[in-house]
């Protein structure tokens, strides 16, 4: 994340470096906080870039890495975003993990949370169970596959193809809104370096910037198919950063001008 390629104000790099006295130290490949929603609620956020999903290949099953990590994002606040017993200070996490071996028709997003069971009894409020969650966006390993129809999954998949970079800087720009500086066209000839070029494009200036300048294009044209289909692929990523909470959901989404006065039905058509 560099200067005047994210907005500041909602967007703080954090080090990818974590030592937790007595757990030992972590490396992720990115983490930073955003601040989202009228209150700016500050979510820490981790993305890592992960070859493959698949346990023969990992020796481990990849949901439990992601607990591990979610569970060290949560101690490590202790003393920095909560002290003592004040629990109610411990901020959101979420662990996001884009892993690139799926087949060809195993593309998909998918949510790791904690999940209310009533076993007996008078059913309890637990508001902050969505607090901690993980997300695995499985890309798929070849090039030549039909288009994602989710659009978060279509952007990256773009952005990993192998093929000449003004191929890809146009189809970027014409397709998702990317806007192309000198830097961003200079990491589009390394590739491999997911941890810069792929996670910073894809993940924070693809779901804060794609989005937006993408539909844009498309109500420029007037093509109402891609305003809904702008609000489908918005509804599908703010919901896996936040989780179920309908109204917070709804409130992001307004915060985009194209989207200010859609109305509960027209969003929940795509919940």
């Amino acid at each position: 994340m560099e200067p005047g390629q994210t907005n500041l104000s909602k967007i703080v790099k954090y080090s990818e470096e974590d030592t937790v006295p007595g757990e030992g130290k972590i490396f992720y490949d990115i983490r930073f906080a955003v601040y989202l929603g009228e209150e700016m609620i500050k979510f820490l956020i981790n993305v890592e870039a992960q070859k493959s999903s698949d346990f023969n290949k990992l020796h481990y099953h990849l949901d439990n890495r992601i607990i591990y990590y979610l569970a060290r994002m949560i101690s490590a606040q202790k003393e920095v975003e909560f002290e003592k017993s004040n629990y109610d200070d411990i901020k959101p996490v979420r662990s996001i993990w884009i892993c690139m071996d799926a087949n060809d028709d195993e593309d998909s997003i998918n949510r790791i949370c904690l999940t209310q069971r009533n076993v007996y009894g008078k059913r309890m409020e637990l508001r902050s169970i969505d607090k901690v969650q993980g997300v695995i966006i499985r890309l798929r390993k070849k090039s030549d596959v039909t288009t994602s129809k989710n659009y978060l999954i279509a952007m990256l998949e773009e952005l990993l193809k192998k093929e000449d970079a003004e191929n890809k800087k146009k189809n970027l720009e014409e397709k998702y809104g990317f806007v192309m500086s000198v830097k961003t066209e200079g990491r589009l000839n390394d590739m491999c370096n997911l941890g810069e070029g792929l996670l910073e494009r894809g993940i924070e200036e693809g779901i804060e910037q794609g989005l937006q300048k993408g539909m844009e294009k498309g109500i420029e044209r007037g093509l109402e198919q891609g305003k809904a289909e702008g609000l489908r692929s918005l509804v599908e990523t703010v919901k896996s950063l936040v989780g179920d909470d309908f109204q917070k959901v709804c409130e992001i989404i307004r915060k985009n001008d194209i989207y200010a006065n859609a109305s509960d039905e027209e969003i929940r058509k795509y919940w």
